[in-house]
């Protein structure tokens, strides 16, 4: 089996779908079944168990997933260590972010890596920020970009690069939820369990929400629960309800100018946002290049 079987092999056996590796990996799924059949021949083995719909590894099928991915790391790692001599690094890098840090801080960096590193080919991903950690964990990316969760698992190593307080956000625009809100802006408290509030899915942000809430002893009105804060920004925006998120995002936001900011006591815990990794994978050149350039930024 050369390399680009292993690869092919080690992101079947990470997603668990044979059309998307198919997709993905460039190759047809004629071309993609006859090298799990000929590696399953070698082996002796069956590496999947699937039917119709679904498609799970066997115990055999996880120690070959094991066995590829430090193949794999093993291989970068030699390709690396032959071109010291000439200086110059090479591969792919894959990083995992929000839409907002890809426009925002991490733009700098992806741009001064690209300049000092012009031969590695970057593969950025981008979705909600709460799915970075996993994304990591299940080494579906080199990198993820996110907030530092309060229980950082073991495997993983964090280098804090900003900093964003989490603000309570509401529309500017005409609507009952801005009546309100106008209503009460003299010393008297919100009605915040009245009023409807738009949450993320899961993540730190729920958390922090959930836990303010709980402390003020009130029960949020859960209109909405959006992935991605960016989302939560719009929908705010056009009058659905009220949110917390990074004053980053905001900052960033091309609707920004459309949501007002909520002063509220005791103010939330702000976000520690930087770059996340797994240990073991720090000592690869290419990873190790990326972490050690980021900088700490301030919001």
């Amino acid at each position: 089996m050369d390399i680009k079987e292993l690869q092919l092999m080690l992101h079947l056996s990470k997603n668990l779908h044979f059309a998307k590796t198919s997709h993905d990996c460039h190759v047809s799924p004629s071309s993609l079944t006859r090298t799990v059949q000929k590696l399953e021949q070698e082996l002796g083995v069956s590496l999947f168990e699937r039917d119709n719909r679904t498609v799970h590894l066997t115990v055999a099928g996880r120690k070959f997933r094991e066995y590829a991915a430090e193949t794999l790391e093993r291989w970068q790692q030699l390709q690396s260590d032959l071109r010291e001599q000439s200086d110059t690094l090479q591969g792919n890098l894959s990083v995992f972010c929000s839409v907002t840090a890809s426009y925002s801080f991490l733009h700098d960096l992806l741009n001064q890596f690209r300049l000092r590193y012009p031969s590695v080919e970057m593969h950025l991903h981008t979705g909600d920020s709460a799915l970075a950690v996993q994304r990591v964990l299940k080494e579906e990316n080199d990198i993820g970009v996110t907030a530092r969760p309060d229980r950082l698992p073991e495997k993983l190593e964090f280098k804090a690069i900003s900093q964003s307080p989490l603000i309570f956000i509401a529309p500017t625009v005409p609507c009952p939820l801005r009546d309100v809100i106008t209503q009460y802006t003299g010393e008297s408290e919100l009605p915040w369990g009245a009023m409807p509030f738009i949450s993320t899915e899961r993540g730190l942000l729920r958390t922090r929400a959930d836990k303010w809430f709980r402390e003020k002893g009130l029960r949020p009105d859960i209109y909405a629960q959006v992935s991605g804060n960016e989302a939560i920004v719009s929908m705010v925006s056009l009058g659905f309800g009220i949110a917390v998120v990074p004053l980053l995002v905001v900052e960033n936001s091309p609707i920004g100018n459309k949501i007002q900011v909520l002063k509220v006591e005791p103010e939330l815990e702000p976000f520690t946002i930087g770059l996340c990794a797994l240990k073991r994978k720090l000592t690869n050149p290419l990873i190790k290049a990326f972490w050690d350039l980021a900088q700490v930024h301030t919001s």
